[in-house]
């Protein structure tokens, strides 16, 4: 008679953990069949107060110890790097430890992506001895799945996006507006209700982040065109700069005249913000 492999008895187990405790928050599971398997296991379509959602994600499922690594767990990508990345619907890693009977989690579709920007995909998703998945905060884990499926919609989408290339998360009520320079350099204007600076990221500065305000933006001749930037130089240096400032960075004139329009359109976001 033909030996049933040992290795489909734990990764079966793996996935019927992952099952249970999903139901068991009333969420709904759909186990992908082997035939179509082609790098997901299962369909979870998120519920929400008894209800169910349109929030759905896919799962890559894994069990055994094979998969420890000395930060946790890892599963290799291998073909699946397209579809993982590039799909319409999220892949999350999930590994199930035989030993410890525990489950780990990681957003394989968000790590590809964020590897990809900085100009290298990965080749195994890591999952964070840190990243349990049970009972207590399986809540937790909803919440962040179903905010990041939600940044596959309309506008959510471009922060996501964006979000993603810069390496930072923006709330759904920051103000983000994106400016590509003469030499494809990316800059992104990121502002928050009720902070009294805005924020600068610029692909050239590797992203990093730059507090930034209006009285900081140094644009030559800007007070004899009546613009209220730059208050925070002197006012011959205001009429003679040689070339546009900001926080410290050296820009060009367009970029100026950007980040001029982006402060104007978000004055009312840092009225009233404490500046103390």
């Amino acid at each position: 008679m033909p030996k049933i492999p040992s290795g489909r008895r734990v990764e079966q187990a793996a996935v019927n953990a992952l099952r249970a405790l999903l139901q068991r928050h009333d969420h709904v599971v759909e186990e992908i069949s082997g035939q179509n398997d082609y790098g997901e296991d299962l369909f979870v379509t998120f519920a929400d107060a008894g209800r169910t959602t349109n929030d759905v994600i896919k799962v890559q499922v894994k069990g055994g110890i094979s998969w420890r690594r000395s930060y946790g767990y890892g599963v290799p990508v291998r073909q699946h790097a397209a579809t993982w990345a590039d799909g319409n619907v999220p892949v999350f890693c999930v590994v199930f430890d035989p030993d410890t009977e525990r489950l780990y989690w990681a957003n394989a579709t968000e790590q590809l992506r964020l590897g990809a920007y900085r100009g290298r995909r990965p080749r195994t998703i890591r999952l964070p001895v840190t990243a349990v998945l049970d009972d207590t905060n399986v809540a937790t884990f909803v919440a962040k799945a179903r905010a990041y499926v939600g940044g596959y919609r309309g506008r959510n989408a471009v922060l996501a996006h964006l979000g993603e290339m810069a390496g930072v998360t923006f709330g759904r009520s920051d103000r983000v507006l994106h400016w590509v320079n003469e030499h494809e350099e990316q800059l992104i204007f990121w502002q928050r209700p009720g902070e009294p600076h805005a924020t600068l990221l610029h692909s050239d500065l590797d992203w990093n982040p730059t507090p930034i305000t209006p009285e900081s933006l140094l644009i030559p001749g800007g007070s004899e065109m009546g613009l209220e930037f730059g208050t925070n130089y002197p006012e011959e240096l205001r009429r003679l700069a040689p070339v546009p400032i900001v926080g410290g960075i050296i820009l060009n004139m367009p970029e100026a005249m950007w980040l001029a329009s982006c402060f104007s359109a978000t004055k009312w976001a840092r009225e009233g913000a404490n500046v103390g």
